[in-house]
C-alpha cells in the first residue's frame, strides 16, 4: 500500500456502486466512470475524499442522537469501505463512543429491531452439519488474516444478547461486537478489511425478553495463519475455549486478557518503586474479566519483577456475589478457576463478616489497604464513598479502575471518586466520561479503560497477524502493554490521564503492533524472516489506509 497500485477490478455498472470494498461514489474518476459503465449512473462532478468526508460529517450531525448517529455509519460502512474509516479516522475521539461503547451496548439490545443488512458468517445450531461448507463459501477465493467469533452470551455489561432461539431457523444476529471489532482493527491498526470475517455462533439464547420479541432475528483447519478473537464469550466458556485452542492455533480473547489495557499500567513508573513492591490489587467481580486481569498482571509481576506464582499471587483479593473469594465459603462457592487467589480464613479473623461469613468490599479495603481497586462487577454504585474514602487513606495515589459497562452500571462516578478521594484517586472508567473539575480549578481527563478496543487490542492482533505467529504469548501481550503503558501521559504528570488520548490512537497501536512483532520475532515465536530491527519499517509499509486507489477494469480482477 505504500506505493500507487492500480487495482484490476471485475464489476461494472451497478455491481461496483453496490460493493463497499470497491465503491468510490461520486470520487470516481472520469476515466474509471467510463471503464466501468458509470457516467450516467452518477452526478458529473468528481469529488475527493476529503470532500466526501466533510459532506457525510455533515449528514451525521443531523442525527440528533448516539443511536441514530451509530445506525448512520453502519448504514456508510455498508456503502463505501474507504468513506466510512476515512470519516471515523479524522474523528476519532468524537465517533468512537459512537461506533463502541456505551453507544454500542444500545445499538447490540435494539438489533432486531434495527436490523437492515446482514454482515459476516451466521453459523446456526440447526445448521451445525453445513458450518464448515458454510464458512468455506464466505471465505472462498479469500485470504482471511483476522477472524472474530461471537455466542452473544455477555455483552458490554447487558448479559445475554442472544442470535437466535436454537429451535428456530432464523440465523440472524442480534450481536454487532464481532463486526464491531475487525472494524475497529482496520481503522487503528491498519488491518486491510477485506480480509477480515466476523462470526456469529447461534447457539441460542436465555433472555427471555428476545425469546417473546416478536421481531427477534436472530476438523480440517483452514486459514492456518490468521487470528481467532473470541469476544464476549460468559465465563464458563472463555478460559475453557482458549485452554483448547491456545496452543493449536492463534486466538485471543479480550475479557481474559483484559489485564493488557486495564492493569499493568499501576505497576508501571506511575508509582516508585517502594509502592510497587507492596502493589495489592483488590478486584471486586471475579468473572471472566476480573479473573483475567489477575492472572495476566500475576504472570507480569513474575515475569517482570521476578517474585514466584505463589508469592505473586498473595497481592491479590478477588471478590464475587459471595464477598471475598476465601477458603471457608468451600467448593460449592468458589470454583476451581479461583483457587490460585483464594485466601485463608486466619488472614480475617477479627474482620467483620455477615450472617453467611462473607466478608464485604469495604472490609477488605480497610484490611488490605491495597493501591488499586478494579471494578468488573456490573454493579453500579459499589465504590461508595466509605469505601472510595478507605482507598485514599490506605494508599497516597489510590487507583481506582470503575470498568463495567454500561455506564449505569459503573462502580462509581470519576468525579465521586475524585471529590471523596480529595483529588488524590488516579482513575480510569470502562466508558467514556466527561473530565473532572479539581479543587485547583483544573480539569481531570478521564481515561477509558476500555479503550483498549482502540489503544491496545488492535496493536496486539495486527502485530500476531504480521509476525505469523502460532501462539499469541504471555511475552508478546506484556510487550504491548507495557508499550501502552510507556505512553501514559501521567507519567509526565501525575493528575494527567492514564491512558493516551482516543484521538491518538492510531499512533499508539502502531507502537503496540511493533512492540508485539518485535517480541515475537526475540521469542522466536514468529512466521516471519524478518529482523527485529527492520519490524517498524515492515508494519508501516503493511498498514492499510482508508485511500481512493486507482481501478482498472479487468473481466478476470477481483470482486
Amino acid at each position: 500500500m505504500s506505493s500507487e497500485p492500480v487495482f484490476r477490478v471485475a464489476l461494472r455498472g451497478e455491481l461496483i456502486l453496490t460493493n463497499p470494498r470497491w465503491n468510490k461514489g461520486s470520487a470516481f474518476t472520469t476515466a474509471e466512470r467510463k471503464a466501468f459503465g458509470l457516467t450516467g449512473r452518477l452526478p458529473y462532478r468528481v469529488n475527493t475524499l476529503d470532500e466526501q468526508c466533510q459532506r457525510a460529517y455533515d449528514q451525521l450531525q443531523s442525527r440528533e442522537t448516539p443511536l441514530r448517529k451509530n445506525t448512520f455509519l453502519q448504514s456508510l460502512k455498508d456503502q463505501s469501505w474507504v468513506l466510512y474509516y476515512a470519516l471515523i479516522s479524522r474523528h476519532v475521539q468524537e465517533l468512537t463512543p459512537i461506533i463502541y461503547t456505551p453507544t454500542e451496548a444500545e445499538a447490540i439490545s435494539k438489533h432486531s429491531h434495527l436490523f437492515q443488512r446482514s454482515e459476516g458468517l451466521y453459523l446456526s445450531f440447526p445448521y451445525q452439519d453445513a458450518m464448515e461448507e458454510d464458512f468455506l463459501e464466505q471465505a472462498r477465493e479469500r485470504d482471511v488474516d483476522l477472524i472474530v467469533c461471537s455466542d452473544a452470551e455477555m455483552i458490554l455489561g447487558i448479559g445475554d444478547q442472544g442470535v437466535g432461539h436454537q429451535y428456530t431457523r432464523t440465523p440472524i444476529s442480534s450481536s454487532l461486537l464481532p463486526i464491531v471489532i475487525p472494524s475497529q482493527t482496520s481503522l487503528l491498526a491498519g488491518v486491510d478489511p477485506s480480509r477480515t470475517l466476523s462470526v456469529t455462533l447461534d447457539v441460542g439464547t436465555d433472555n427471555q425478553k428476545l425469546l417473546t420479541d416478536p421481531l427477534y432475528v436472530l476438523l480440517r483447519k483452514h486459514f492456518p495463519s490468521s487470528l481467532l478473537h473470541f469476544e464476549d464469550f460468559g465465563a464458563n466458556n472463555a478460559k475453557r475455549l482458549l485452554d483448547t485452542y491456545a496452543k493449536k492455533h492463534t486466538v485471543f480473547n479480550d475479557d481474559v486478557f483484559a489485564a493488557s489495557a486495564k492493569s499493568l499500567i499501576p505497576p508501571s513508573p506511575l508509582t516508585d518503586e517502594q509502592t510497587r513492591d507492596r502493589c495489592g490489587l483488590v478486584i471486586f467481580g471475579a468473572g471472566t474479566a476480573g479473573l483475567g486481569i489477575a492472572r495476566q498482571v500475576r504472570d507480569a509481576m513474575v515475569t517482570l519483577d521476578g517474585l514466584s506464582t505463589s508469592d505473586a499471587n498473595k497481592r491479590f483479593w478477588l471478590l464475587d456475589r459471595y464477598g471475598l473469594v476465601k477458603a471457608s465459603l468451600g467448593p460449592d462457592k468458589i470454583r476451581a478457576s479461583l483457587c490460585d487467589f483464594t485466601r485463608m480464613d486466619k488472614e480475617w479473623e477479627g474482620v467483620e463478616a455477615n450472617e453467611r461469613g462473607e466478608v464485604g468490599l469495604l472490609e477488605v479495603v480497610r484490611r488490605v489497604k491495597p493501591t488499586v481497586l478494579i471494578g468488573c462487577s456490573t454493579i453500579g454504585g459499589a465504590f461508595d464513598e466509605a469505601v472510595v474514602r478507605a482507598m485514599a487513606k490506605g494508599a497516597e495515589r489510590p487507583i481506582i479502575l470503575p470498568l463495567s459497562n454500561s455506564t449505569s452500571k459503573h462502580e462509581c462516578k470519576p468525579e465521586d471518586a475524585k471529590r471523596w478521594s480529595d483529588g488524590k484517586a488516579l482513575l480510569a472508567a470502562g466508558s467514556p466520561f466527561p473530565p473532572c473539575e479539581m479543587s485547583n480549578g483544573k480539569k481531570y481527563m478521564v481515561a477509558e479503560c476500555n479503550s483498549e478496543y482502540a489503544l491496545i487490542y488492535p496493536g496486539l492482533g495486527f502485530g500476531a497477524i504480521l509476525s505469523k505467529t502460532r501462539s499469541v504469548t504471555d511475552g508478546m501481550i506484556v510487550a504491548g502493554a507495557r508499550r501502552l503503558a510507556s505512553l501514559a501521559p501521567a507519567l509526565k504528570r501525575p493528575d494527567n490521564a492514564l491512558l493516551p488520548d482516543f484521538g491518538d490512537s492510531p499512533e499508539v497501536d502502531y507502537e503496540v503492533t511493533c512492540s508485539v512483532v518485535e517480541q515475537a520475532i526475540e521469542e522466536g515465536v514468529a512466521g516471519t524472516e524478518w529482523k527485529k530491527e527492520e519490524a517498524r519499517e515492515k508494519v508501516k509499509e503493511r498498514q492499510w489506509k482508508p485511500i481512493y486507489w486507482r481501478y482498472k477494469y479487468d473481466p478476470d480482477g477481483e470482486q
